[in-house]
């Protein structure tokens, strides 16, 4: 499965952004407002908990600086790599998508499609707010 963002236009430069997303802790900034728990486990590595949804433990895979850092779940039961690409938008801005991409059943995926479109939209929403 794999599902888009929208883009956002941040009032932080390309590398800001870039190093705004690579520190862990930051991440606690830009999640929804349903967020009933965050703890920074390393540091490449953080765990969350939406209302209503299992904890997901999430740690940085890949780095390319300054336009790409790249989330991977650590459950082998729930599979997945969330992208967040940041672009050079002129003086001052950066311009912000990410791509989460999963391999689920076909039930799974109904179940998780809509949730999880929320969430990586309010993600960057927020990324667009700093």
């Amino acid at each position: 499965m794999k599902l888009e963002s929208q883009k956002v236009t941040a009032n932080k430069r390309q590398q800001e952004m870039f190093q705004f997303l690579t520190n862990v802790k930051n991440y606690e900034q830009i999640m929804p407002e349903s967020k009933e728990k965050f703890e920074v486990i390393s540091d490449d590595t953080f765990h969350f908990q939406l209302k209503g949804m299992p904890e997901i433990r999430l740690k940085i895979i890949e780095t390319q600086e300054p336009n790409l850092v790249v989330l991977g779940s650590t459950a082998e039961k729930f599979p997945f790599r969330l992208k967040t690409h940041i672009a050079d938008a002129g003086v001052e801005k950066s311009e912000v998508n990410m791509d989460f991409e999963g391999e689920f059943n076909a039930m799974m995926s109904m179940m998780i499609k809509s949730p999880l479109k929320k969430f990586i939209n309010a993600l960057t929403e927020n990324i667009g707010k700093l």
